[in-house]
Parts: C-alpha cells; structure tokens; sequence
C-alpha cells in the first residue's frame, strides 16, 4: 500500500497512526514494541483479549507470539472479530497459526519442531519480502505449524517443508512463523518495515519524547517527598537507575546502597565502590555474605532449606532477592530510617519482568527464571507501592544511550552485565545425576548425530532454557572429537531441533571421550565452590580485558557445572560467550571470527593449570533461544 498524500494523509496523522500489538504471551513482546518505535511508528502493548471496537482506532495490528497451542483450553481469550476489522493485521508465531485457524486452516503439531536459527526461503514477489533475497536466516522458536492453509491464502516463505510465512491481500491478513523483531532474524527489520509502510501505510513520523525527561518524572511523581534507598551492583542498569534518581530528587535524598552478597567476582566490590564514588555517588558498602549464605524465604507458604542447600535454580533465585530486601531493611534500619517513609529503588528492566513473567510487562508470558529483582516479596513491596522502576520500560540498548546522555562513562555504559545474584546463578547445583526415565530413549535419538569426528554425549545435568515461548528445564550435550567449529554449530542447531529434551549444546575441549558419564559431583553454593569459580571467572575476564574483546562480546558468564568426566570429586567450567542487541535472543561467539582461537586456547590452558580440581573446560555453542543467557 503507498503511503498516503495530501488530505488523507494529514487525516491519518491526526485519527489513524498507532498500531496495536496484542500480547498472546510472548518472550519477545517488548522487542516488538522497541522495533515498532525505532521505525519511528507510535505503539502499544494490549492484552490479547481486548475487544474488536476497541481496536478500531488503531491503523494496524500485530499479534504476538506466545507459549501455547492455538487449541489449547488455556490459551488466551481474544474477540474474533478482530480479523473482521478491515486492518492490517500481522501474526507473529503463534499469531500467524491464530490468523490460519480462525480463517479456516489447521494447525497441528508435527514431529519436527524449530528452537533457533533456521533457514527459510521466502517469496520475494510478496509485498512482505519486498527487495529480500530468496534465503534468509531468520529465528524460530515453535512446536506447533500449519497443517493446512486457511481458504484465500498462500505459503510466502517455507523451512525444510514447514510453512514459514503466509498472506491473504485481500483480507490485509499475513503471517511469520519466524520472529522478525529481534536480532537473529537477519534482515526483520526489513520485514517489519514492510508490513508497517507498503502494507499498513504509516508515516513514519513519530518521534518519543526526552527518555531522561519522563523517567525524571516519574520518579519525582512516585517518590513525593520521601527519600530513596536504591541497591547499585555496578552494573550499567543500577548506576543509570541510581543516576536518575540523583538528578530528580538530588543526592541528600537518595540512599545507595551496594549489597557484597560473597557471590561477587574478585574484588567487585571495592571496584564498584571506587567507579561510583568517581561519578559522585555516595555509596554505602554492605557486607552481607553470611546472611546470603544461610538465608532461607517462604514459597507457596513453606519455609525453604538454606541458599547452601538448595539445588532448584527457581529456590536460588527467589531466596536470593527476597534476601537483598531484607538487606535493604537493614540497612534502613541502622541508618535509623522508617521503612514507611522510605522507597526501595531498582534497576528492573523489561526483559527481567518477561522472562520472570510479571503481569507488568505480559499477562500471558510464561515464567522462564525468576529474576532477583521480581521475587514474591518484590511484588508485594510493589503493590504497597513501595518500589521505584524508572527502567522498567527499557532494554540494554536503550539504557546504555540513556547513560550515555546523563554523562556516564563509556567504563559504566559499556560494562559487561553481570547478574545481582552474582555467581551464584552460575554454579549448577545438583545431589544427584539427572537421568528420568526418558534418558536412555534421549540417548538413543542423540547417536544418530554422531559421525567418526565428532560424537555427541547426553549428560545428566539440567540447564535452563527457552524453546516454543516457554521455560525448559532439560538436558545439557557435551560434543567431544574434532575442533571444527562449521560442523561443531550445525550440530548445535539441528540437535535441539530434533530431540526437544535438549536445549544446551557445549564443545569439550581435549581428548576425545569413551564411554557414558551417569555420575556428577554434588555440588551446593558453598564457598569452596564459589572460590573455584571466582578463580575461572578471574582468568577469562583478565583475558578478555587484555584482548580488547569485552566490547565486542555482549556477556560472557563463566559457569561451574557438576561433572568430572570420570575423574572423581571434580567439576568443569563452562564458558558462554553472548552476542547481543536485545538480550533476549543472541548468538555465541564463533572462533575464529568473533574471539580468536588462540585467545579461547588460553583460556582453557589457564583455568586447567590454575584452578584446581577442574575435570574439563566446554565452550556453550548454543544461541538463545534454545539456551538462555545464564544456565539457569
């Protein structure tokens, strides 16, 4: 559709130039949201169940994707009328098989479902593919597909047989299996831009007012006359937060407090002591490492075991934020403040409140980790009104250009995010192998992977992930043999793809391995533990530094993983390097390309010859999704 001239387009300037996107749960809601407003395109974030007429005053809309089947009895409500509207509609994901089932098609799941890079080819000729070559790469993430198109529409991109993409003109109706908001779908920005200008016709003329301005407002408006205690880890998120705050209510009333929780990297603290204290932000140093690690909170009623006993990432998470706010009141406390007269202030971006499932940000999401900054006891301080966010509505990108324009430094901007929990989340706690009942049949599936190269091992440990939209909790396989990456990769994708138990793929560097590996080495958040971590966690870091690649890697989490590959006692370290816009989707650096071998090489010769007790080093090959960021 051209765009409109003249009267017309003055007409749709004033009453026509918002789109709507209706939230069916999506991981990658907000990314939508951010994608939409780079194109300069004025949007916002509906519930999937909001009525036909309700949408009426919109110019287009998208519908999300989302974790359940189009079937299902728990799927989300939505007014069906909605496709009956006359408006440009885009379905993402579970909003294109939406589009296909309500116009008459079938959806079903087939035997092979797509978590992660895949290669389509698509339909130029479609207004959709406008200028795109035949192949693209593009991100999915589904278990359900199109079994049969709907009457009046056609396949415009297709994966191995999958259909990829559909449209109808005539009833303004198309659809992406793939999702074109975020970073791994390599030209979805083109897509998007088609669908908002040829199809819909919007002007692109909308332009956001001062992000500094309004969150200055927001938090003088929250706050009132009260004072502030906010919690800094040092990170960019908490630093920009803690800025505002200085700016909007000025530094007499803002109490910034870091919490050394003794899961801190080497000497963490006394460096975001000494950062923060350069930018002129007085800060308050807690040493709460004993009360981390013999902390317990109460879930669904039942006080837990102690954080050094506990093995369930979803427990760690959830005693570990709750403790940070009993800190905080503490903290209050000895400064002899009344916790009614006093704010809690966060770093909460919007990804943390997706994938913690906050109704915040989605009212369908499913819950793929807990955030420390979104537990139980943070939801109900925030319901008491007792919690500033001024973040909230950000990503990564989007605070570091707001640092950037408060005058942090690129030393602040540019750090490498390193989670409040600190190393706690990444350490794999276990007593026991993981090996259910389907660990043999996994095993089975697995050897049809193996070549005389490279042979794939199923390992009985879990780590966390995100596959079709939803949390998984599965498998972790090690690939021993030959160190070629372009094959090492291709495994990492077709894997998961083939056998759903698995979401993490991982490089074992050295020998090639004999035999199974049904043994772990149990493993709690002890301080033997943690140390053996900070000191592989030190080597990487010092590395990355001395090689001028901490900017060019988004994160890399260096992670203690409970198997010793027959050696009795010990454990291996795993090494995610992370390549990211959005931090919601992402891709690990490739040897050779994106981190020298030789910088890797040393890496591994490092951490075998100086931590002692480590069995093996693995290099994670997997993008998110299938794998999130951290392992749990």
């Amino acid at each position: 559709m051209a765009q409109p001239e003249g009267e017309n387009k003055e007409f749709l300037k004033l009453f026509g130039e918002k789109l709507a996107i209706l939230d069916a749960g999506a991981q990658y809601g907000k990314v939508i949201d951010r994608r939409v407003r780079g194109l300069r395109v004025e949007s916002e974030i509906l519930p999937m169940n909001t009525p036909a007429k309700d949408l009426r005053k919109y110019k287009a809309i998208i519908i999300s994707g989302g974790p359940q089947s189009v079937y299902s009895e728990t799927a989300p409500k939505f007014d069906p009328e909605i496709f009956f509207l006359g408006k440009p509609i885009l379905g993402i994901c579970y909003g294109m098989q939406l589009i296909n089932q309500q116009m008459g098609g079938i959806v079903e799941r087939k035997k092979r479902r797509e978590d992660g890079p895949c290669d389509v080819v698509v339909d130029s000729n479609s207004v959709l593919f406008k200028g795109l070559e035949a192949s693209q790469e593009v991100l999915m993430s589904h278990g359900d597909s199109i079994g049969q198109l709907a009457p009046g529409f056609r396949a415009i991109a297709d994966s191995n047989g999958i259909t990829a993409a559909i449209e109808n003109p005539e009833r303004n109706l198309f659809g992406v299996q793939f999702h074109p908001e975020v970073d791994l779908t390599k030209h979805g920005r083109d897509i998007l831009s088609s669908f908002l200008f040829e199809i819909a016709g919007f002007l692109g003329d909308f332009t956001m007012e001062s992000r500094q301005t309004k969150a200055i407002s927001y938090i003088r408006e929250i706050a009132g006359d009260k004072k502030v205690l906010t919690l800094v880890s040092g990170g960019v998120d908490s630093t920009v937060c803690a800025t505002l705050l200085n700016e909007a209510l000025g530094p007499e009333r803002v109490l910034a407090v870091h919490v050394d929780n003794g899961f801190m990297r080497l000497n963490e603290s006394l460096e975001v002591q000494a950062a923060l204290e350069a930018l002129g932000l007085k800060l308050t140093v807690v040493d709460a490492s004993a009360d981390f690690y013999n902390a317990v909170t109460v879930v669904d009623g039942r006080t837990t075991p102690k954080l050094s006993e506990i093995t369930d990432p979803e427990l760690k998470r959830k005693i570990i934020g709750d403790t940070f706010m009993k800190v905080a009141e503490g903290v209050m406390l000895k400064f002899g403040l009344d916790s009614k007269d006093v704010l809690l202030a966060q770093g909460t971006l919007r990804p943390d409140l997706i994938e913690s499932a906050s109704r915040i940000a989605s009212s369908n999401a499913d819950v793929i980790k807990t955030h420390h900054n979104d537990t139980a006891l943070v939801r109900a301080l925030r319901t008491q009104g007792r919690i500033i966010e001024p973040l909230r509505d950000y990503h990564k990108d989007e605070v570091r250009e707001l640092g950037k324009s408060l005058g942090l430094p690129d030393s602040i901007v540019w750090r490498q995010p390193f989670p409040g929990p600190g190393l706690a989340i990444r350490v794999i706690c276990a007593d026991r192998p993981f090996i259910d009942k389907d660990f043999e049949e996994t095993e089975r599936k697995l050897s049809a992977f193996a070549s005389s190269e490279i042979v794939p091992y199923l390992l009985p440990i879990r780590t966390v992930g995100v596959q079709g939209d939803e949390r998984s909790y599965s498998y972790l396989v090690g690939l021993t043999g030959k160190k070629d990456w372009g094959k090492l990769f291709r495994l990492a994708r077709e894997i998961p793809k083939g056998i759903h138990r698995v979401n993490r793929i991982v490089y074992l560097f050295g020998e090639r391995t004999v035999g199974s590996f049904n043994e772990i080495t149990p493993t709690h958040l002890t301080k033997d533990v943690i140390e053996q971590l900070r000191k592989a966690d030190t080597i990487v870091n010092q590395i990355l530094q001395s090689s001028g690649l901490i900017e060019r890697l988004s994160q890399v989490p260096v992670i203690s993983f409970p198997m010793g590959f027959g050696k009795h006692g010990q454990r291996s370290i795993g090494i995610r390097t992370f390549i990211t816009n959005d931090f919601m989707t992402g891709v690990p650096a490739i040897p050779g390309k994106d981190i020298s071998e030789e910088v890797l090489m040393r890496m591994v010769s490092r951490i075998l010859s100086e931590v002692s007790g480590i069995s093996r080093v693995a290099y994670d090959l997997t993008s998110k999704p299938p794998g999130t960021t951290e392992w749990e």
